[in-house]
């Protein structure tokens, strides 16, 4: 029984074109020899740059995806081949991710890899079978992709479920767990249409990696890795 989980709206993307001429970001791309739009953007370097931009707020927090894909790929779960994590960002790309992955722990190794990944689309750029590739699908067309039947959402704005009831719903059903892996707001409206449940697992918001960390564990514990 296979856990599929979804980091959805992730805040990774790349520098927009409508700030890449900002004297910040073209300092930064000189410094490191690079095209302004190559950079990912991080609202820590990029603050001022991204005041005008759209949905401010959602944006800019690499190190989001960051954790919540070392919590879930160095996890037991994963290393027993239970569990598929997805990335989809607010831009609309789709990153797939082979389990047997090791992203660089250190925070600007992974900047310096995901800045790879949406310039070639796939790391490594010339290996026939990628560890990370990237493609733009919006999410709908993902979740037939990746064969489920259904998406749960986690919302503290929704109501309650234990969760470990909400893991074992997943797993019996084939369903994905989408969690939002952005700093603030709520999710889009197309988001939440594609989803055919939405819970609460606590009624105050919680950060991406925490999320993630509790559903791997009652996945562990309820496919018999670990017995809590």
């Amino acid at each position: 029984m296979e856990l599929t989980l979804l980091l959805l709206e992730a805040s990774l993307e790349t520098i927009p074109n409508s700030i890449a001429n900002h004297p910040t970001i073209l300092k930064q791309a000189a410094k490191r020899e690079k095209k302004p739009t190559d950079l990912i953007l991080d609202i820590s370097l990029h603050y001022h740059a991204m005041r005008k931009l759209p949905r401010m707020n959602k944006r800019g927090r690499p190190d989001i995806v960051h954790l919540s894909l070392l919590e879930a790929l160095e996890s037991p779960l994963n290393k027993k081949q239970l569990l598929r994590v997805i990335v989809h960002t607010i831009g609309g790309h789709a990153i797939f991710i082979n389990p047997n992955t090791r992203l660089p722990k250190n925070y600007n190794r992974f900047i310096g890899l995901v800045e790879q990944l949406f310039r070639a689309s796939r790391v490594p750029p010339n290996g026939r079978e990628p560890l990370i590739y990237l493609k733009t699908i919006p999410l709908r067309d993902l979740l037939k992709e990746l064969s489920v039947n259904g998406l749960i959402i986690l919302s503290e704005k929704c109501n309650y479920k234990p969760l470990s009831e909400i893991v074992k719903q997943a797993l019996r059903d084939k369903l994905a767990i989408g969690i939002g892996a952005f700093p603030h707001g709520d999710f889009e409206e197309d988001t939440l249409k594609q989803a055919n449940y939405c819970y609460s697992i606590y009624n105050e918001p919680l950060t991406t990696h925490i999320v993630v960390s509790r559903v791997i564990s009652a996945a562990e514990k309820a496919v018999g890795i670990f017995e809590i």
